[in-house]
């Protein structure tokens, strides 16, 4: 077994860790279980390659806190982060700190199957050489497209964003529609990732 195939499952729910085991293993894929933060980092001289899946909230150490000491070692293992549908502003954080990709709970099985194929199959490589084509589709954005997109990047849910421009929150909608199929983005979490390696900055919220 090559351990650039292995999958590490962070979780501090042992259901959780199950449910993905069971699932990546029937898709041929190897797993490794943790049930804290502190115990992947324990054992992090043991892992050579593969990918990473972690909650973003456990106790103790957060999956993001987790990322935070992984890049302070130097660690360049393709993280995916789980989220509950509140946490999206914590997974943006994520990626902003280095994950690859974030699935919010309840995770459909093939989209974190498709997840973590690709994050095998990136392996330490980074998306520097995507910065053209991504340039060239954010300069195809309207300002208000490219305003709703910097108040996702700030992790704003809809509502947020419209109060901030003055707009309807269906209207949000219609123009994050309008992102995703001029990013050519298939999920936020890659709509996400695609602003981030463009360095797009985030809103700042108005004071109204």
């Amino acid at each position: 077994m090559q351990d650039n195939s292995i999958v590490h499952i962070v979780d501090d729910d042992e259901a959780v860790r199950q449910s993905l085991a069971f699932l990546l293993g029937s898709a041929g894929l190897a797993v490794r279980l943790y049930d804290s933060a502190t115990a992947f980092l324990a054992g992090l001289a043991s892992v050579k390659g593969g990918c990473l899946v972690t909650d973003i909230r456990m106790p103790d150490m957060t999956g993001l806190e987790l990322l935070h000491a992984l890049k302070a070692k130097g660690c360049g293992l393709p993280a995916i982060v789980i989220t509950g549908h509140g946490d999206v502003a914590l997974a943006v954080e994520a990626m902003k700190a280095g994950a690859v990709d974030f699935i919010e709970k309840p995770f459909d099985e093939e989209a974190i199957l498709h997840a973590v194929q690709a994050a095998l199959a990136r392996g330490s490589e980074g998306e520097g050489g995507d910065a053209p084509a991504i340039a060239a589709r954010l300069a195809s954005l309207s300002e208000r497209e490219r305003q709703v997109l910097e108040g996702l990047i700030a992790g704003q849910p809809n509502k947020a964003i419209a109060y901030d421009l003055g707009i309807s929150p269906r209207t949000v909608e219609v123009y994050r529609a309008n992102l995703m199929t001029k990013m050519e983005a298939r999920s936020l979490s890659e709509l996400i990732r695609m602003a981030i390696v463009a360095k797009v900055a985030p809103t700042r919220r108005v004071s109204k």
